[in-house]
């Protein structure tokens, strides 16, 4: 959206602008007489103005360059436009001696620093109807999407049953705010709204008038990934990604939320990996043909030595010190050398082989 001021605009807006800085002019012009009076000295009342009315300028003069910037104001510089304004106001009174003095010094601030944000405001609309971009909207959108998904973690996976419960009423009252005071948010909610209603009142007179169906109202999409995108949309996210995560157990939560997103599920990494919960694979084995089987216990963790080893006997007699290192490192995640391969075979050559212990025979002589 780029859009311009006509002249008439222009005109207006021109016109808004002089008789603010006129009336901020003449409300620091009364200030600086307030203050002289007093103190009789117009250094003083000059440094007076500044701090109150002044820094109210500059505040809204920042805000300003920044909107025209396309970016949000600090928290001190919208602090501070509340704060400026007060603070004037304060010292007004303070130097007053009578009732109706304070009254006067206290009001006569409140003309330059609501001329400074008048203005200030003036240029942030100005900005937002030519560009159509409020950065301070989308500063607090974000904000309160940032936390509503900070405390649905929390109210989520919390240790603490009175922390979750209090996060998870915190996240609702954070819901309320996304999206207050977004034109285009409510210019887009009207389209789908009036869309809505335009396919309501098409269907109705189609029955009324018995409109023959179209080709593609006749056949719908059979595809698939149409099939699986519909599926998606009436189904819990959370099954969902379980679903997928069944599917292709060993992908990442990254690549696992991209292959949802083309069907059309959008979640995040972040809550793909806290549904799974990241938890090791677990395998059981039956065996119903063998009941009274021995139990397979756990494996034993092997020593590097033991590892060469092992992947010489899986390997065979022929094979290299090279391979052998290969299935090592692919196998069990260690890096050996050629050299130390054939260490390991010498040692576990000269070492002498246990004896198996005989089981004890069963039955006995026939």
């Amino acid at each position: 959206m780029n859009r311009t001021l006509n002249a008439w605009q222009y005109t207006v807006l021109g016109i808004a602008a002089v008789l603010m800085a006129a009336v901020g002019a003449f409300g620091g012009i009364g200030t600086y007489a307030n203050v002289q009076a007093q103190f009789h000295r117009g250094a003083t009342a000059a440094g007076v103005v500044a701090a109150g009315e002044g820094l109210a300028l500059v505040l809204a003069l920042t805000m300003l360059c920044l909107t025209m910037l396309g970016q949000a104001s600090p928290v001190v510089v919208r602090i501070g436009l509340w704060l400026a304004p007060v603070g004037a106001c304060a010292t007004g009174v303070t130097i007053a001696e009578t009732t109706g003095e304070a009254i006067v010094y206290g009001l006569t601030p409140m003309a330059m620093s609501g001329a400074a944000e008048g203005l200030g405001l003036i240029a942030r609309r100005v900005t937002i109807y030519r560009t159509g971009v409020d950065a301070e909207q989308l500063r607090r959108n974000a904000h309160a999407v940032q936390q509503i998904a900070y405390k649905q973690a929390v109210a989520q996976h919390h240790p603490d049953e009175d922390t979750r419960a209090a996060a998870l009423r915190e996240s609702w009252a954070l819901a309320k705010k996304v999206g207050r005071g977004d034109a285009q948010l409510g210019v887009d909610l009207v389209d789908v709204q009036r869309a809505r209603i335009r396919t309501g009142a098409d269907l109705a007179l189609s029955s009324m008038y018995g409109r023959q169906r179209s080709p593609e109202e006749a056949s719908p999409d059979r595809s698939a990934q149409a099939v699986l995108r519909r599926k998606f949309a009436e189904m819990d996210p959370v099954d969902a990604v379980r679903i997928a995560h069944d599917a292709q157990p060993d992908m990442p939560p990254v690549e696992l939320s991209q292959t949802l997103a083309a069907y059309g599920l959008h979640v995040d990494p972040i809550q793909v990996a806290l549904i799974l919960g990241q938890r090791p694979a677990e395998y059981e084995v039956h065996r119903p043909d063998a009941a009274d089987a021995r139990q397979v216990s756990a494996l034993k963790p092997l020593t590097v030595e033991a590892a060469v080893v092992q992947a010489a006997s899986t390997l065979g007699p022929d094979a290299k010190a090279r391979e052998i290192a290969e299935h090592v490192a692919r196998h069990r995640r260690l890096v050996v050398t050629e050299n130390y391969v054939r260490t390991a075979l010498s040692r576990a050559a000269k070492k002498p082989q246990p004896q198996t212990p005989a089981e004890p025979m069963e039955g006995g002589y026939a």
